[in-house]
C-alpha cells in the first residue's frame, strides 16, 4: 500500500473518532479532526499525482473516504438539529447516489471520472458551511445550500463526462 492510499485509509479511522467527539460536544476537537481529514484528501491526491501513484484502488477509496465523512458530519449536524433536514435529504441523496453509483460503475469495469474543479469547489464551500454551522456563525446554512446546489451541478457534469468517456471505450 503506497503512501497516498495510507492517507486515504486514515480518513475512514478518522469518522468515528469525529462523530465521537462532535456528539459529545467536544466541537473544537471534531472540527480539527474533519479539517485533519479535509487535509489528508488534499494530501494524498497531491503526492499521487506528483509521484505517480495514482491507483485503482486509490481511485475508489478516495471519493468513498470524503462521501462518509460527509455523511457523518451532516448526520450529527442533524441530530444536533444543526442542519436542516431539507438540506440534509439533499446532501445525503447525492451522497448516498454518487457512492452506490460509483460502486456498480467500477464493478463493472466502466472508466471512472476523476474530480472536477467544481467538484473541488463544493467541497470548499461544504467546509466552510460547516465551519460556521459548528460555531453557530451567521450564513452557515445559506452557504451550505450555495454548496449543494453546486453538488447537484458537479454531479450532472460528472455523469455527462462519465458518459462521454464510456461510450468512447
Amino acid at each position: 500500500m503506497n503512501v497516498p492510499n495510507m492517507l486515504t485509509m486514515s480518513r475512514f479511522v478518522l469518522i468515528p473518532f469525529f462523530v465521537v467527539l462532535y456528539l459529545n460536544d467536544q466541537t473544537i476537537a471534531a472540527l480539527c479532526i474533519l479539517l485533519l481529514a479535509g487535509f489528508t484528501d488534499f494530501l494524498d491526491g497531491y503526492i499521487a499525482r506528483r509521484s505517480g501513484q495514482v491507483t485503482a484502488t486509490g481511485s475508489m477509496l478516495d471519493p468513498l473516504a470524503d462521501k462518509l465523512m460527509m455523511l457523518a458530519v451532516i448526520l450529527v449536524l442533524l441530530m444536533k438539529s444543526v442542519l436542516p433536514l431539507a438540506a440534509f435529504i439533499a446532501m445525503a441523496f447525492r451522497e448516498l447516489v454518487m457512492i452506490i453509483g460509483s460502486a456498480i460503475y467500477h464493478f463493472r469495469g466502466f472508466k471512472t471520472v476523476p474530480a472536477n474543479l467544481i467538484g473541488k469547489a463544493t467541497t470548499v464551500i461544504y467546509y466552510v458551511a460547516i465551519t460556521l454551522m459548528f460555531f453557530e456563525g451567521p450564513g452557515g446554512v445559506a452557504v451550505l445550500w450555495c454548496g449543494i446546489v453546486l453538488s447537484f451541478v458537479a454531479s450532472v457534469i460528472y455523469f455527462m463526462k462519465f458518459k462521454t468517456l464510456n461510450r468512447v471505450s
